[in-house]
């Protein structure tokens, strides 16, 4: 028979349990990273690498520790497997076949690999996809398409993501050959980001844009956040942060560009630098933004 001091501990116990609220659920962490001509094989491509090479950009692929990163400049899903652990990632890569093959500048005998966009997904994160952006290439068999999946993250709203690799070499201003082919760009991605505006899920556009969009006053990111529809009101994840990458560049070209209900839900922004022991395995250091 339980004494009334013990029946009175026991109903204070299970008061708690009762009021305790749940623990919050981890935010959903969406990076990009772009891998620098990342080859099947280190003896081919414009970036040369060993074993070795391939064992460090897993550990810091590893460290990064994001549920999705978009990734660039990647040949095959047998080279983004050697980066990213198949165990625990699921790995998808734009259907447009490889461009041409141009000789790597002051490499004799090497030839340019597939630059392919892609995600990969860590296992047990639910996720459609979409077709390809493929319109994004305008035409060109050497650019890339976007592509674009929609992930269901388990205690997470759905969020739809198309990652892009742009055009290089129009990083601001608008001289060049470089900056006509990006100023076709921009309005195949415009379109896309107002349909989805007038879609009921929140969305983020992220990858290598080769444009430095904080640049006050740019004009190209003025006609992508132009804030028609509501939803199309977009923002930086970086917001005032500048990179550390690499001392020459002060500005980011990889971007994570929110939608007006993704910025809602940001909870955070860093970028993954690399040890100084290290060298850079990739000219491009990865960035993550944490969604609440």
């Amino acid at each position: 028979m339980f004494k009334p001091l013990a029946v009175l501990a026991i109903s204070l116990s299970l008061a708690a349990c009762a009021t305790t609220p749940p623990a919050p659920r981890a935010p959903l962490r969406i990076a990009t990273w772009n891998m620098e001509h990342l080859s099947e094989d280190g003896a081919q491509g414009c970036k040369a690498r060993t074993d070795a090479d391939y064992a460090l950009m897993r550990r810091y692929a590893d460290r990064l520790n994001a549920d999705v990163i978009a990734f660039e400049e990647v040949e095959s899903i047998k080279a983004a497997s050697r980066v990213f652990d198949p165990a625990k990632y699921q790995l998808i890569i734009e259907e447009r076949s490889a461009g041409d093959h141009f000789p790597c500048g002051g490499q004799e005998g090497r030839k340019l690999t597939r630059q392919a966009v892609g995600f990969a997904i860590r296992k047990g994160v639910q996720f459609d996809r979409a077709p390809d952006l493929a319109d994004l290439a305008v035409g060109n068999p050497n650019l890339r398409s976007g592509v674009d999946i929609i992930v269901h993250a388990r205690g997470h709203a759905p969020v739809r993501l198309l990652a892009v690799h742009l055009k290089s070499g129009c990083f601001n201003g608008l001289k060049g050959d470089a900056c006509q082919t990006l100023q076709q760009q921009i309005p195949v991605l415009e379109k896309w980001i107002d349909a989805r505006a007038a879609e009921p899920i929140r969305f983020i556009v992220l990858g290598d844009f080769n444009r430095r969009l904080a640049r006050q006053d740019d004009v190209l990111w003025a006609d992508l956040d132009d804030g028609q529809p509501a939803n199309a009101d977009l923002s930086l994840a970086e917001g005032t942060t500048t990179p550390k990458c690499d001392p020459r560049f002060k500005e980011f070209i990889d971007h994570i560009v929110l939608d007006a209900r993704s910025a809602r839900d940001l909870a955070g922004f860093e970028e993954q630098t690399y040890a100084l022991a290290d060298g850079h395995p990739s000219d491009h250091c990865p960035v993550v933004a944490s969604l609440k």
